[in-house]
């Protein structure tokens, strides 16, 4: 969002900036869309493009695999399914080995595994092949975990991937560009630190809060007359 003035200022929440992509996205409405988040946040921006795009909404969790000691310093991700995207060079950089995180990556699969198996509550995910897939989240800063979000989503053979975010800044937007065949993003500050200083409410989300938005998105779908 814009000042009337210039500046950037910060979306009010998590349901606005879904809003807002919704309208951005409605191109894509009539080419049967699936929306994929990215939980926890990414969950209450996709479930507002799925309501307003009339499209089935899924989850792909991915976790990021941080340094020993330091797990905000993020050197790659995993993904439910077993892909994995390791950032070597910065790994190289930290002092670190890929073998020397094995530990800590079969820690973070291991959680990737248990959160799929709570938030699918027993269900499939949706078969994303020869549809176009809108990823979403409510914001990316060094943009790992998305990368391995997207080269998952790429190996489901999907028709066109599009990938929605609140906000990012410039330098991860042109990393994650040539990944899509679509990159739509709110914001993009040149002053970025975090991507909760750019909403007013930045609460966390709950893993009940996703279970909740998850089974009322499917409500419609599941009752929808079948062809």
């Amino acid at each position: 969002m814009r000042d009337p003035d210039g500046p950037l200022v910060p979306l009010p929440d998590r349901e606005t900036a879904g809003r807002l992509l919704a309208e951005r996205l409605r191109r894509y409405e009539d080419e049967n869309p699936v929306v994929v988040a990215l939980p926890r946040g990414g969950v209450p921006v996709a479930y507002e493009i799925a309501v307003s795009l009339g499209a089935p909404l899924d989850i792909l969790i991915v976790r990021k695999v941080g340094a020993p000691g330091n797990p905000e310093y993020g050197l790659g991700a995993v993904v439910e399914g077993g892909s994995r995207y390791l950032d070597e060079p910065r790994i190289r950089a930290a002092g670190y080995t890929v073998r020397e995180l094995g530990p800590t990556i079969a820690r973070e699969v291991a959680e990737v595994d248990r959160r799929a198996r709570e938030f699918r509550a027993g269900r499939p995910a949706i078969d994303l092949a020869d549809r176009t897939v809108i990823v979403t989240d409510d914001g990316v800063a060094t943009g790992g975990t998305v990368l391995a979000a997207l080269h998952a989503v790429r190996a489901r053979s999907p028709r066109r991937v599009v990938l929605a975010l609140g906000v990012a800044p410039p330098e991860t937007v042109e990393l994650l560009r040539p990944e899509v065949d679509d990159l739509v993003v709110l914001l993009v500050p040149d002053r970025f630190f975090a991507v909760g200083e750019w909403y007013r409410r930045f609460s966390q989300v709950s893993d009940a809060e996703v279970e909740r938005l998850l089974e009322r998105a499917r409500e419609p779908h599941e009752n929808a007359p079948s062809e």
